[in-house]
């Protein structure tokens, strides 16, 4: 079994090497896949990311674990795959587009540390126009992000950067973590949840 990874908006693969260990123990063969939102176009990036999964996994059985806009990316490499994932498992994924990241669009040091990806991200018309997976799927939400009528989400629960709403998809159940939105994936629940799915 293999396992794509693929980190979130900012990060770089170290971001989830936790995460590839633990799954590492439980047999499976990781892959970090890595870009830069900076510097790359959104379709030369979902373009790669088809080419990485079909020349990692070569047409072997493979799960997607993305985190944030990682999760975006797979929601939009799926259909154009030859071989769907297993499992899909989302990290804090943005589902929609996110109230934090349509303030920061407006700013200047945001498009240039994001580029496209990261305007695409504050684009309602973009972000509910993709593709709800039809795979098996798991879901995860952090909770503990600051709450309190000054905060950015009032008393909404949150991770800091995404609302469990804003991380809602349709009718897919979300598992809530107490964890924020850059840590979501070192929590060991997410990797024993991977491991006992698989060996179901």
């Amino acid at each position: 079994m293999h396992a794509i990874l693929i980190h979130g908006l900012g990060r770089t693969p170290v971001s989830m090497l936790l995460l590839a260990r633990r799954l590492r123990a439980h047999g499976i063969t990781t892959h970090l896949f890595g870009y830069s939102a900076a510097f790359e176009g959104w379709d030369a990036c979902v373009a790669r990311l088809r080419g990485f999964i079909a020349t990692r996994t070569h047409g072997e059985r493979f799960i997607a674990v993305g985190h944030s806009l990682g999760c975006v990316l797979t929601r939009a490499v799926l259909p154009t795959l030859a071989h769907a994932p297993e499992l899909g498992v989302f990290l804090a994924p943005p589902s929609t587009a996110s109230s934090l990241a349509i303030k920061l669009s407006r700013r200047w040091l945001f498009r240039v540390l994001t580029g496209e990806m990261g305007q695409l991200l504050a684009s309602r018309d973009f972000m509910d126009a993709l593709p709800v997976p039809d795979i098996p799927l798991r879901v995860y939400a952090g909770t503990k992000g600051p709450r309190g009528k000054w905060m950015p989400f009032g008393d909404e629960p949150n991770d800091g950067v995404v609302s469990v709403k804003e991380v809602q998809l349709e009718s897919i159940p979300v598992q809530l973590l107490p964890t924020i939105h850059t840590l979501i994936m070192n929590s060991r629940q997410v990797a024993a949840d991977i491991g006992a799915a698989l060996t179901q």
